[in-house]
């Protein structure tokens, strides 16, 4: 079972001064570009796993630049997510992105720790096109925020 919102703030999400500066890097400069455009490469290398994981990555990062914005630094894939829901609750964030990334952070844990999960070059590019969508959704949050 995953980790509720009131079980990451307790052991997920460490709480420090608000980063504006980290929180732009994460979502506009260093991570989830660099990220996408791994991405994009492996999937034209054929290497699906690898793009799959990239793409999640690229959404992992742009979320977590929310929870900078607002003094919070992850230690949990879930707990990113259980942290976007509570902008789902504030009518800030539409459920589907919450449930967008945990679809995609568990394809990521499949690729890390299933040594029979081969993702197809459907499976990588979806996760990009996903990526891509998810990436935009979190620069209108983090706009509406700042």
């Amino acid at each position: 079972m995953p980790l509720s919102y009131d079980e990451c703030l307790n052991k997920g999400l460490p709480k420090e001064d608000p980063s504006i500066e980290g929180a732009g890097e994460a979502i506009f400069l260093i991570k989830p570009n660099a990220g996408f455009d791994e991405a994009k490469a492996v999937l034209g290398s054929k290497a699906f796993n690898s793009s799959v994981s990239a793409a999640y990555l690229t959404m992992c990062h742009s979320a977590r630049a929310i929870l900078f914005l607002e003094g919070f630094r992850e230690k949990s894939h879930v707990c990113v997510a259980r942290y976007l829901a509570q902008y789902v609750q504030g009518g800030k964030l539409e459920q589907e992105w919450v449930d967008l990334l945990d679809h995609h952070r568990e394809i990521r844990h499949e690729d890390q720790y299933d040594l029979g999960f081969f993702a197809t070059e459907e499976d990588a590019k979806k996760a990009l096109e996903s990526a891509v969508k998810f990436m935009r959704r979190m620069k209108q949050l983090f706009d509406a925020i700042e």
